[in-house]
């Protein structure tokens, strides 16, 4: 499960009662009494009765070409990375996008300060303050330089926000699948969907339940969202896991978490090697991600993979009025 396969199966019978095989190569999605579904690198899943089935083996991780980086617009990213980590609650502001998630991240709890706003800035920022305020939520302004408009950050300055930046890292997605998965401790499986020991990786939204919702949705929102994890012992929580969101010729990746013990042993390099060869495999050829500028570990880790940086915002927290 969660390893990409190649199968064969019964497609039928010719005129003269000869059988028919067909054949498809893709990600094993799930085995049950349903029967078997494999996700392909291209259309819909497969799904066929385990009776049909003729033959299957594991097969290695698609062969990423080189390929030159996409052409990389600054402002098209960050509306990619707004599709690739979806809000769950949004409404436009002029050219702006407000956007909400019971608080779960600040991507998914910022204005997207994309264009003009159709209004003075003053008043669209007390606007987004009131937005925000009504759901009980701080008021935090996504600033992209280029993209938001020029005095934007005067103004925001004026009023006493507060600034947090973020790096846009990007990096040809044929390296990073060429990094390829260890030897040990053991496979690193893909699945379409968060399941329990996924999460229990990825443990940022706390313990309340209108939170845990909003986290579920907003993690598998997007085009084609992949889950990577490293199984741990029997019984035991992952030894790590990923994400990553295949949208056009970009692929997003996030959520890399490696368990404190498991450090060290190259598998965050492995789980983004597989959804970088999924990625691929979807006709992907460039792999961005964002990370918070005072991140000196995965700073490195990425430096390593080979990512640059194409620009950074910053999330500027508003005052309360």
């Amino acid at each position: 499960m969660g390893l990409r396969v190649s199968v064969r199966r019964l497609d039928g019978f010719a005129d003269d009662n000869r059988p028919e095989f067909r054949d498809v190569i893709g990600v094993l999605a799930s085995w049950d009494e349903s029967g078997l579904t494999v996700v392909p690198r291209s259309g819909g899943p497969v799904t066929f009765d385990e009776r049909l089935l003729v033959a299957g083996k594991v097969v290695p991780l698609f062969p990423a070409r080189r390929a030159p980086l996409p052409p990389v617009d600054p402002v098209e990213l960050q509306r990619t990375a707004a599709r690739g980590w979806p809000a769950v609650e949004q409404e436009p502001l002029g050219a702006w996008t407000l956007r909400a998630s019971a608080g779960f991240t600040r991507r998914a709890n910022s204005v997207q300060a994309l264009g003009d706003p159709g209004r003075p800035l003053d008043g669209a920022l007390a606007a987004v303050r009131e937005w925000y305020a009504a759901r009980g939520l701080p008021a935090w302004v996504e600033v992209s330089t280029p993209g938001s408009p020029e005095d934007l950050r005067a103004v925001l300055d004026r009023l006493g926000a507060a600034y947090a930046p973020t790096l846009v890292r990007v990096a040809p997605l044929a390296g990073i699948a060429r990094g390829g998965p260890p030897a040990a401790p053991g496979p690193v499986r893909l699945s379409r969907t968060a399941g329990p020991r996924w999460l229990s990786l990825y443990r940022r939204a706390g313990d309340d339940p209108a939170v845990e919702e909003a986290a579920l949705r907003v993690v598998h929102g997007g085009p084609s969202v992949w889950f990577a994890t490293v199984p741990g012992a029997e019984g035991r929580p992952p030894l790590a896991i990923g994400r990553c969101v295949v949208d056009g010729p970009w692929a997003c990746f996030g959520a890399v978490e490696v368990a404190p013990h498991a450090r060290r042993a190259g598998l965050a390099t492995a789980v983004m090697a597989v959804l970088a060869a999924r990625a691929a495999e979807e006709g992907a050829s460039g792999a961005y991600l964002q990370v918070e500028a005072d991140n000196a570990g995965a700073i490195a880790l990425y430096d390593r993979l080979g990512f640059t940086t194409s620009h950074t915002y910053h999330y500027a927290l508003l005052p309360q009025g």
